[in-house]
């Protein structure tokens, strides 16, 4: 798409809504603001088909030894960063099972590398660097739908046969060209014309958040709705994990720390030797046969 073009976006329209945004009081800004980032999750409710089906593909791809892998420039790129870096605290997985790359490299999140994201080759380029495989998805994250890194990451990445899913706030998107699973999610103009980290923005946070939440549940990292995988790193996650195995196990709070240290700060490994009887030993192995899926383990044992 040419540049003269752009303003055929939704993403680059006008909002008439907010056209004399600059004579507004503070309180009329951050209202009409208010105002429009109440249609996002809206729009993202008309994509819940899309986003399950990209679910389950990145779940079979993990469950068969894959990984997950968001690649963006600007603002797009950073929102994959953070939704990939708080994936091991929050569910205990390697760095390297959802990663997030952004056009032009690390400085990139802090300040714009000019012209990375404009490149086709420096996105297939990154396809490489980064070690991607066939059994890998690729989510090629574009608020615009047209990002040319974007489409150079895509392409590539179908050339070597990993899944692709496509998230833009466009329709059509020209990053939808023969990926797996498109997920479109339609937010209207921005209250300030072209500013895609507002509403745009918000939208690819709350579809990445489901991206890895529903995928971690499917893989068993999940009890209930208790966080049993995270990684007892700091003072307020060890605290976490006794709370965890409290609620769980119906147990004392001084109960609780002494089966999270006989299980060496691991949620899992404490609640299944609660409820079974089972030894540490035993508790992380019946946990490595179900590959971590508590209610599994607990079926097996005995």
């Amino acid at each position: 798409m040419k540049l003269e073009n752009l303003q055929q976006l939704t993403t680059e329209g006008k909002n008439e809504s907010s056209k004399d945004l600059d004579r507004l009081s503070a309180r009329g800004i951050v209202q009409m603001m208010n105002d429009e980032d109440k249609k996002v999750p809206y729009a993202v409710e008309r994509v819940l088909d899309h986003v399950s089906e990209a679910v389950e593909v990145i779940t079979h791809a993990l469950e068969n030894g894959g990984r997950l892998f968001y690649f963006g420039a600007g603002t797009s790129g950073r929102l994959g960063i953070l939704d990939a870096s708080e994936c091991p605290p929050t569910f205990g997985t390697d760095p390297e099972l959802v990663q997030g790359i952004i056009a032009g490299g690390p400085s990139a999140m802090i300040r714009a590398v000019e012209g990375a994201e404009d490149s086709f080759e420096l996105g297939q380029e990154d396809i490489h660097k980064h070690g991607v495989t066939k059994a890998d998805v690729v989510v090629g994250i574009a608020a615009s739908g047209r990002t040319p890194y974007v489409l150079g990451i895509l392409a590539e990445a179908q050339s070597i046969g990993a899944k692709t899913i496509a998230l833009s706030c466009n329709q059509p998107s020209f990053i939808n060209k023969g990926v797996d699973v498109a997920i479109n999610v339609v937010v209207g103009p921005e209250v300030l014309t072209g500013s895609t980290r507002l509403k745009a923005g918000t939208a690819q946070k709350l579809v990445l958040n489901m991206l890895t939440t529903a995928t971690m549940i499917k893989l068993g990292k999940v009890y209930g709705n208790l966080m049993v995988n995270v990684q007892a790193t700091n003072l307020k996650l060890k605290e976490r994990v006794k709370r965890i195995v409290m609620e769980v196990t119906g147990v004392s709070y001084a109960e609780a720390e002494r089966l999270s240290e006989l299980a060496e700060g691991d949620a899992k490994t404490a609640i299944l030797m609660k409820l079974t009887g089972a030894s540490r030993e035993e508790a992380m192995r019946l946990l490595n046969v179900t590959n971590g899926r508590i209610r599994e383990a607990i079926q097996q044992f005995g």
